[in-house]
């Protein structure tokens, strides 16, 4: 389904510095014209910043709110896997295809990758800095465009955390469960689909296809694995993530 319908911002409860915080303490004067980028290096990876998405979307139909009521598109964001295909992840809003791809596991193929995309806010894993020479300018064009730089974990929790997300509605996570279990749906559901007011990924020829085949190199023990730590986030049924921010000034010198 479509996260216009599905999520809400006042899903989301967000603590920085051992107070509460909103959205903007995440994504400080977030945009119409912002765009998230996701770095994905491993298996099903991207489920542990599964908040981080979720808050994202709902800041890119806050920031015009005619988004959901007559453009009705889907958020600007971008899945990029890293050295292989990691797992689908469409069902995020990661669509139509162009919004997830593969990069090789190269940091000045990755970072042509985010100028490509225009990425003003970047969320990649807890990852080191490192000696890396990119080519030139491009890092003066990507620091000219970001705003916001945050680390995450495969398993939803970094170390020294900068802030923490918790959902306080179950519905945020549906689409965890059908990244982790892809399922086909029905020809009477997609019919039933049709015929709601937003258009939905659903009913795309393609979706499911795609979905199947990002997922050809997840096995039933990454599966199991992801249903783990997913379930070692959770206190009474609901999910609370953590997150870094990184320095921008360095986060190129960790692609």
């Amino acid at each position: 389904m479509h996260v216009i319908d599905a999520l809400s911002t006042d899903f989301y409860e967000v603590e920085l510095a051992g107070a509460a915080g909103t959205a903007q303490d995440v994504f400080a004067q977030w945009n119409a014209h912002d765009r998230l980028g996701v770095l994905i290096y491993e298996p099903l990876a991207a489920l542990g910043a599964t908040h981080l998405i979720q808050l994202a979307c709902m800041c890119f139909y806050d920031a015009k709110p005619l988004r959901r009521t007559e453009r009705k598109v889907y958020p600007e964001m971008f899945a990029i896997h890293v050295g292989g295909w990691w797992g689908g992840h469409g069902n995020f809003d990661f669509w139509p295809p162009r919004r997830e791809v593969q990069v090789s596991n190269d940091p000045q193929a990755i970072l042509g990758v985010l100028n490509d995309f225009g990425i003003t806010r970047l969320a990649l894993p807890e990852r080191p800095v490192r000696d890396i020479v990119h080519r030139r300018k491009e890092e003066d064009c990507a620091l000219d465009r970001l705003a916001t730089a945050v680390m995450y974990s495969p398993t939803g929790r970094v170390a020294a955390p900068d802030f923490s997300i918790r959902s306080n509605n179950r519905r945020s996570e549906r689409d965890v469960q059908r990244v982790i279990n892809p399922t086909a749906l029905s020809e009477q559901s997609i019919a039933q689909l049709v015929q709601t007011a937003v258009p939905v990924k659903e009913t795309d020829a393609d979706f499911m296809p795609r979905q199947l085949a990002l997922n050809a190199g997840i096995t039933e023990a990454m599966r199991e694995q992801a249903v783990q730590q997913r379930a070692a986030l959770k206190v009474d049924g609901l999910v609370t993530e953590s997150y870094r921010f990184a320095e921008l000034g360095q986060v190129l010198k960790r692609l």
